[in-house]
């Protein structure tokens, strides 16, 4: 059965409830630190294995799943305690996991899957994002021309998320409701990636697109930039992550939802669960584990799934109150008024 934790379980699992270990290595091997909000994860990792009196160390692979591999076999020469894996190819990576388990060292994966039962998966419930932001843009815009900027065909959580959407828009799609016009993976998640998909998307259709689904708040970063170019900036755009600049195009209208995967939560439960790994515990013993299997092989984990908040202009208040974001730069720009959390 499937656990989703919300965010008041979250805080409620202090970090002293897993920090016994002491003088023990927590390593991470990072995909790549392009995106805003893997930096905010590593500051919520380090900071809770450090206070429990443990040493970080990480890696960056960069975007290459070769990279990564030779990473990863440096972290296991220097005998960690635990190693994160945010995997950047989920198949590709499964030869690595299986030498840090050879090497008797328990592995995490963090936010993205890797298929093998030996690892626990720690993430936000990435069907449920996607059910979010298909959601939020239906109510906004409940017939019409969809498109869908999809992230990397290697990553799970790309097939995870577009998932979430179809089960919310399938009885519209089956209607005739809602077109599917434009449906394609972007390489690396990377913005001008899904810029470009966004632009042969636009010229494909003749600029005939109502809605856009992006599934991530980089590529919705581009999405919004070849809208603009066509003058078409303000129609129902989604995305997930809650980077600062997509919580201000939430205010300023180019954006409509932003579902917020608060990585501080992430990276504080991952870390409590690598102190207490690190410290002999089961993956079973940690609190909020349950079972998932939702992966393509179908690969029963135990994992730990935490509930997001969906940020639109009805409350950016929220993402401004945890301290995420200040007012000022979540309002930047924005027309006196037109937004409550703004006033």
């Amino acid at each position: 059965m499937r656990k989703i934790l919300t965010l008041a379980a979250v805080l409620a699992t202090s970090v002293s409830s897993y920090a016994t270990a002491e003088g023990k290595t927590i390593a991470v091997s990072w995909k790549t630190f392009q995106e805003e909000r893997w930096k905010t994860d590593e500051a919520a990792i380090k900071a809770v294995v450090e206070s429990a009196g443990n040493s970080y160390i990480s890696t960056d692979a960069q975007g290459s799943a070769q990279k990564q591999a030779a990473d990863i076999n440096s972290l296991i020469s220097q005998n960690p305690d635990v190693i994160l894996v945010v995997a950047f190819d989920n198949d590709a990576i499964l030869p690595s996991i299986q030498a840090i388990s050879d090497a008797g060292i328990p592995s995490i994966a963090y936010d993205v899957q890797f298929e093998d039962p030996n690892a626990l998966y720690i993430t936000f419930d990435n069907v449920g994002v996607g059910r979010i932001i298909a959601q939020e843009i239906q109510n906004v815009k409940p017939e019409g021309n969809y498109a869908f900027i999809k992230g990397d065909k290697g990553d799970p959580n790309a097939t995870f998320l577009f998932q979430g959407m179809m089960e919310v828009l399938d009885a519209g799609i089956s209607s005739g409701k809602i077109v599917n016009v434009c449906e394609t993976f972007t390489d690396g998640w990377k913005p001008d990636n899904a810029q470009k998909n966004m632009e042969q998307c636009l010229t494909s259709t003749d600029n005939n697109v109502d809605a856009v689904l992006s599934e991530n708040d980089g590529m919705a970063s581009g999405v919004v930039a070849a809208l603009e170019a066509q003058g078409m900036a303000g129609i129902p755009v989604g995305g997930q992550d809650g980077d600062l600049a997509a919580i201000n195009r939430v205010a300023l209208g180019t954006q409509t939802v932003s579902v917020w995967k608060n990585a501080i939560d992430l990276g504080t439960v991952a870390a409590q669960a690598a102190n207490a790994m690190a410290d002999g515990a089961s993956m079973e013993s940690i609190d909020g584990v349950g079972k998932f299997s939702g992966g393509k092989n179908g690969v029963e984990m135990n994992s730990i799934l935490l509930a997001p908040t969906p940020i639109t202009q009805a409350n950016i208040d929220v993402a401004i109150d945890a301290g995420h974001i200040s007012k000022e730069q979540a309002c930047a720009g924005v027309t006196a008024g037109t937004v409550a959390a703004c006033d």
